[in-house]
């Protein structure tokens, strides 16, 4: 008898395994949303670090309509991961117009307010209709989208995982503002949001920033969205500004150590990463870096953040304001990264993307 009991016992935790491996395995779980342009860029490349990394587990990419029509960055994005053997990893489609400004309007906003730099998908020279991919360069993908929509999703996950995801956002905020909307317990059930957008006061003579300093796409393709999503009960919330992310360039040198790599992340960011000069900026990258590696950060400031939703010259800009001199109804609080190790971040950058790919954390049922 006490043989079979101790079968019984061995039988239980032998059972509960598999579950406490992954409860404590180290990973987090992250779902990624993006205006997931493509091949190459900011948006597939902080995809890649995501994925790259052993402590990230992704349950999912969800797509927004941003730097990119929605159905070209959906074929990008599982196309991207075909590449390099990911296809575990759900591709979600989301919205593929914002909540209310539309390109009519935004061109009709710029005769009277002046021409913006990046408009996105509505980018005159590289403009196509909505339907159509544009081109593949990197081949069009075989596998198909998950039959569901970004906001559902991330709405499922979260009460799935109740407190454990966090959202990172690296495009404009419209699925994340249709989740809330559909679901308005949806941001105090995330455990936190990570995204990179805004802009406050950024040292460089960069044009785009010099003259507009407010001005920052992600917030002004949907300020209504934003607003929804800046102004609702997350339990934390961490932004990664234009002020730093300018500090973060990929360079024709940094970007050589990444083509010296043999992995499959190596071999498509070697091929496909944009060059506009001598360098391009790390947007998306840098924010994704800095939640696997809080380290990173070297300086930060806590802001209240909102979006002008006023239709003058400064409609879409960022608004913030300190504890002492916030309005009275705001969202959270926003953990504003100020500054960083750029030589750590360059190296995480690197071995991250020329490492092996990881092999999936675990098969879900979607």
């Amino acid at each position: 008898m006490r043989l079979v009991r101790l079968y019984l016992v061995i039988v239980f935790f032998a059972s509960c395994l598999p579950s406490w491996s992954q409860q404590h395995s180290g990973t987090r779980k992250i779902i990624i949303d993006q205006d997931a342009a493509g091949p190459g860029g900011t948006d597939q490349q902080s995809i890649l670090l995501l994925i790259q990394s052993p402590q990230a587990e992704v349950l999912g990419v969800t797509v927004v309509t941003g730097d990119a029509w929605l159905k070209e960055e959906v074929a990008h994005t599982l196309r991207m991961l075909e590449i390099i053997g990911r296809t575990d990893i759900p591709v979600v489609p989301g919205a593929e117009y914002p909540l209310v400004r539309r390109k009519e309007d935004t061109e009709l906003w710029e005769q009277q307010y002046g021409a913006v730099s990046w408009v996105g998908a509505w980018t005159s020279r590289r403009h196509h209709p909505p339907d159509q991919l544009g081109e593949m360069p990197e081949g069009k993908p075989t596998t198909k989208p998950l039959d569901e929509d970004a906001a559902h999703f991330l709405v499922r996950m979260v009460r799935k995982y109740p407190h454990e995801i966090t959202v990172y956002e690296g495009g404009p905020m419209t699925n994340l503002a249709l989740a809330i909307s559909i679901d308005p317990e949806f941001a105090g059930l995330a455990k936190e949001l990570v995204f990179m957008g805004g802009s406050l006061n950024p040292k460089t003579d960069d044009p785009e920033f010099a003259n507009t300093p407010r001005h920052e796409f992600n917030l002004w393709f949907d300020p209504e969205a934003a607003h929804i999503v800046l102004t609702a009960p997350w339990k934390k919330i961490v932004a990664t500004t234009v002020d730093i992310s300018v500090k973060a360039r990929l360079t024709k040198d940094l970007l050589g150590r990444v083509k010296a790599g043999t992995s499959p992340a190596a071999r498509y960011v070697g091929t496909y990463a944009r060059m506009f000069g001598e360098y391009n900026y790390l947007w998306d990258e840098l924010a994704a870096a800095a939640w696997l590696d809080p380290s990173l950060i070297t300086a930060k400031e806590t802001r209240y953040l909102d979006v002008d939703l006023n239709r003058g010259a400064g409609y879409g800009n960022t608004m913030s304001w300190t504890e002492q001199d916030r309005p009275k109804v705001t969202g959270p609080p926003a953990e504003v990264q100020v500054n960083l190790d750029t030589e750590k971040f360059y190296k995480m950058f690197v071995d991250l993307l020329t490492s092996p790919t990881p092999k999936p954390k675990r098969v879900h049922a979607f």
